[in-house]
């Protein structure tokens, strides 16, 4: 028998309920608005694969089993044409977390008798190889990309052209922090102009990243100076900004949205040489950043607080294998540098 203070809700329903309290987390810091967006955008996903009229008590361990599956065979729209082969294991495994914090949230607040995802069988999938395009670039691809970045600072704007045909430098900016800093893109849109600051002639970016934390991380002089060519020239010359603290403007003025950055990369791409151009997301080159000052030898802590996380075991995921990387690693071997005297 349901217990008298049961609520059946629907599926619809509860997710209204659930995400409003997500929101409202945002509010007291316990979580960043990105991943608020997440989880609303996974349980607005779940709501269309169980159905918005179904009564969420209702669903057994069998049904979400079969919502699992039907996420994972979903094309992935971050591909070309919104056509991709499914989802990554990241993204199925990112999924599940954000249903299971349903679920047991509905169990606490009575929505359900027993929370389904403990009698489901269909297994959180492992990490796999991923895709070619969230994968480090290699050396000579990502000084390929951050040369054509350079050289769109370099290239005079063109009177003539329209407002959204003269955005070179903030198409610069956008590569050459993602490319050399390494933020998530989430972190990269929010950015306002007022989280850069200069302390002992040294360009900061005072990063607001999940969980209410913050980071200051030093910026190459590279791309300071490109950054201030931008802030000097480039954002002044969109006209009319609905946002007069957002870094990164759309030609209309606006905060420029997620999805526009990889546009801009793609863009940028279509200046370099063909035989050092690799199609890459924001992420790829979040990955392209760890793992190349890892390679270098950058000291662990210091690329963990670089990309914003609270534990060095993280790194793992974002440190990629380089083609002849042993090689070098061997040939310079540190107990071979001094060669004894004869």
């Amino acid at each position: 028998m349901r217990p008298a203070e049961l609520d059946r809700l629907t599926v619809g329903q509860a997710a209204d309920r659930y995400v409003e309290l997500v929101v409202a987390k945002t509010s007291t810091g316990a979580l960043s608005p990105a991943t608020a967006e997440v989880y609303a955008r996974d349980v607005a996903t779940l709501v269309a694969l169980a159905g918005a009229d179904v009564v969420l008590d209702d669903l057994t361990g069998e049904d979400v089993d079969a919502i699992l599956l039907a996420f994972a065979r979903k094309p992935d729209a971050r591909q070309a044409g919104g056509s991709g082969p499914g989802q990554s294991p990241s993204s199925q495994a990112r999924f599940r977390r954000s249903i299971s914090a349903l679920f047991k949230h509905a169990t606490l607040a009575g929505w359900v008798q027993i929370n389904p995802m403990t009698a489901a069988t269909v297994t959180a999938k492992q990490r796999g190889g991923l895709r070619p395009e969230r994968r480090a670039l290699t050396r000579e691809q990502a000084k390929g990309l951050i040369g054509a970045a350079r050289q769109l600072r370099e290239a005079p704007e063109q009177e003539g052209k329209r407002r959204d045909q003269r955005m070179q430098l903030r198409d610069a900016v956008i590569v050459l922090l993602l490319s050399t800093v390494g933020p998530r893109v989430s972190e990269l849109v929010r950015a306002n102009v007022e989280d850069f600051y200069t302390n002992d002639g040294v360009r900061y970016w005072r990063i607001f990243g999940k969980g209410g934390r913050t980071r200051d991380v030093p910026l190459p002089d590279d791309v300071a100076e490109v950054l201030q060519a931008y802030l000097a020239r480039g954002r002044g010359q969109v006209a009319g900004a609905d946002d007069g603290k957002a870094l990164l403007l759309s030609w209309r003025g606006r905060r420029l949205a997620r999805g526009d950055v990889q546009a801009v990369i793609d863009r940028v791409q279509r200046h370099v040489d063909p035989d050092q151009r690799r199609s890459v997301t924001p992420h790829g080159l979040r990955h392209t950043t760890a793992t190349h000052l890892l390679a270098d030898a950058v000291d662990m802590d210091a690329v963990r607080r670089v990309l914003g996380h609270s534990d060095l075991s993280t790194l793992g995921r974002y440190r990629d294998e380089l083609p002849g990387e042993l090689e070098v690693a061997m040939r310079s071997h540190p107990l071979l540098r001094d060669k004894p005297a004869r």
